[in-house]
């Protein structure tokens, strides 16, 4: 009889190592929104249908970004946290991906005129995708309207919500990096 417990705890220690080696694999910690971040959205939500302008005149929706992981990054040129996160966006995001083809990057600009907006881009340097989002409408997809910009949304390739920042912490932001990569695995 001990040597059918055993025979059994071995199997389960057994499965428990295999499931958590399993989840591991997938190298992404379930993450908990806190609540002061003011998202309306949550991990594993699918990405709602949207569509916005990009300063060049292009729109683009998010329906057609199945199969891409994508970055949503909410600024706006008042916001000084914002102008602190944009190099290190730059550096250690957009030109470590933008060269790859399951990768998107867009900034969001919460409601300023197109003419402020390419001045920020001009100023801060921006070689990424930016869109204007007039009355903070896509904004307001993915969070409180009264909430703060400097904000992330990181999307997977099943277009579901994989990660979020807010505000620029050097730690979130570092693993906000690292999840970006494995989703690009």
């Amino acid at each position: 009889m001990k040597s059918i417990f055993k025979n059994i705890k071995i199997a389960l220690v057994g499965l428990l190592i295999f499931t958590n080696a399993f989840s591991q694999s997938e190298g992404i910690p379930s993450q908990e929104i806190q609540t002061d971040y003011g998202y309306k959205i949550k991990i594993g939500d699918s990405v709602p249908d949207f569509t916005m302008m990009l300063i060049n005149g292009k729109k683009i929706s998010s329906k057609d970004w199945k199969g891409k992981v994508v970055m949503l990054q909410f600024t706006a040129s008042w916001c000084g946290v914002c102008r602190k996160e944009i190099p290190f966006i730059e550096r250690d995001i957009w030109l470590k991906y933008k060269r790859n083809p399951d990768f998107l990057l867009f900034g969001v600009d919460r409601d300023e005129p197109l003419e402020t907006v390419k001045k920020y881009q001009k100023e801060m340097e921006i070689s990424y995708p930016l869109a204007i989002d007039p009355n903070a409408d896509v904004f307001g997809v993915f969070a409180d309207k009264k909430a703060g910009v400097t904000r992330n949304v990181i999307i997977d390739k099943n277009g579901k919500i994989a990660f979020v920042t807010r505000l620029f912490k050097e730690a979130e932001f570092k693993e906000m990096v690292r999840v970006i990569g494995v989703l690009l695995k």
